[in-house]
């Protein structure tokens, strides 16, 4: 069997300014929730001079986000990536130089 979300308002409700905005936000957050549906987040340490390798081995959904750390030598590195990609991934990028590798759940991605 198979299902699907759909969020559905009377001609009223989608009148009021109000109400048809408040609908909107439950639209976005409902499809915040299914585009994270198996994903995951991923952080992670890296040297600076490991970084391309480590960045070579890392699929994004879009690109990592990279943050110097306070240590000037050594970068942040977070991104989105599938679930099922991780249980592989994660020991290539240990291999790359990556350190201190996170891996947490989403509820929403909001694009």
């Amino acid at each position: 069997m198979s299902s699907n979300t759909q969020l559905i308002a009377n001609n009223a409700s989608w009148a009021d300014p109000w109400k048809q905005q408040k609908l909107q936000d439950i639209r976005l957050l409902l499809d915040g929730a299914i585009a994270a549906l198996g994903k995951v987040g991923l952080m992670l340490n890296v040297r600076k001079a490991d970084l391309d390798r480590v960045l070579a081995t890392l699929p994004a959904l879009k690109n990592p986000t990279i943050s110097q750390l306070s240590d000037p030598e050594w970068v942040a590195v977070n991104t989105i990536l599938e679930e099922l990609t991780v249980r592989n991934l994660i020991p290539r990028l240990k291999a790359a130089g990556a350190q201190g590798i996170v891996e947490y759940p989403l509820n929403k991605i909001v694009m």
